[in-house]
Parts: structure tokens; sequence; C-alpha cells
């Protein structure tokens, strides 16, 4: 299983941390051991100080392909869910600075919080509100029409570079309003008006 996840793809999100808006999707990867076993807490690992949430919609690739079309796209996903792409923003900044590449501070262990998955077919993809509450104040409030590139563009344009294959994720992007989670934190995260994740920083 891949994890692929894109980068500045809400516009509000890129100017929040002073990134420029890409011409095409930022690509970055997380190893299948950043996923967080469901039901554990997220521990902040010790070699940061700065650990930030970003709530985003993940696709679930259901149909291996190469070269995919972007009109033909939609047919090589049929479950979406939610995902944290927990960061740690002053690694990612040091590792910036340098010019280096950013996994270490993406695709740390538990770096990947995912939901179950539900059917698309049982939402507007193209106008999917999704909501992150911390300590049940709302922090982050994204929709899918906000997207730079929408997920059928996404799969296009990873498909040139990476063949897919079942099972693979996609996480496609975090709207702004990213922040520092602390110890005893709690992390919801909605799907429309349904919970489906429910997290304790520690």
């Amino acid at each position: 299983m891949k994890i692929i996840c894109i980068g500045r793809n809400y516009a509000d999100h890129a100017k929040e941390l002073g990134n420029e808006i890409p011409e095409n999707p930022v690509i970055f990867m997380k190893p299948d051991t950043a996923v967080l076993k469901k039901g554990s807490d997220f521990y902040i690992p010790e070699f940061s100080n700065d650990v930030h949430y970003e709530l985003e919609v993940v696709l679930k690739i259901s149909k291996g392909g190469k070269y995919i079309q972007e009109e033909n796209a939609d047919k090589y996903f049929e479950e979406i869910g939610l995902g944290i792409d927990f960061t740690a923003r002053d690694l990612q900044s040091e590792l910036k600075e340098k010019g280096l590449p950013w996994e270490l501070a993406k695709g740390f262990d538990g770096s990947a919080v995912i939901s179950e998955f539900y059917k698309k077919e049982d939402f507007d993809l193209k106008n999917l509100n999704f909501t992150l509450l911390k300590n049940k104040e709302e922090v982050q409030n994204g929709n899918t029409s906000l997207m730079m590139f929408s997920p059928e563009k996404i799969i296009a344009f990873v498909s040139q570079y990476f063949t897919l294959r079942v099972g693979d994720l996609i996480f496609t992007g975090t709207p702004k309003g990213v922040g520092k989670v602390s110890e005893n934190d709690i992390l919801e995260a909605y799907l429309e008006e349904q919970k489906v994740l429910d997290l304790r920083i520690q």
C-alpha cells in the first residue's frame, strides 16, 4: 500500500504557510508504517515541539492503473474517508530551508490517521464539507469545491509517475486552519454531519 499525499491543494492553506500556489499537484509520500492503528491515541514524537494537524479527504484506490485519463479517473476509486496528516512543522521548516525532502516531518510513525471509508456515491464530491474540531472548537472547515486539483486531476497526474494499485490511499490536501496539537487535546473530524474520527493527543 502506498500513501500518496497532495500538498498546497487549497489556496488559502498555501497562503497561510507563505507558499506559492502550485501549477501542478505537489506530491509527497508516507510509508505504510505512518498509519495510526485504529483506536490508538496519537503520541507527539520526541523530535518535535510543533506538530500540526491537517485534515484531508482521502481516496481509496479500488482499481489499478497507470497513465489514467482524467475523464476516466472516477472509475479508479469507490470509497472516501477523512485523514489527518500530522506534520512536524518545526522539522519541516528546517528541512525546507536546507532544500531537503520533507519525509522525516511527514512520514513518521503514526502521522497518518485514517477514518473508516464510505461509498463515494453517498456524497457530492464536488461540494463535500469536512470539519475538524479541537477541544470542541472548530479549527478547520473545508469544502472540496475549493480544491485547486480535483480527485480526478490528482489521480490522472499521479498515475503518470506511479502505477496505482488497489488499496493505495491518496490524501488530497488540507484547507486553511492548520495548527499545533498539545498533550490532552481531543480532535474530532466530521464528514458532512457524521463524526468519523475521535482522537486524543498524548
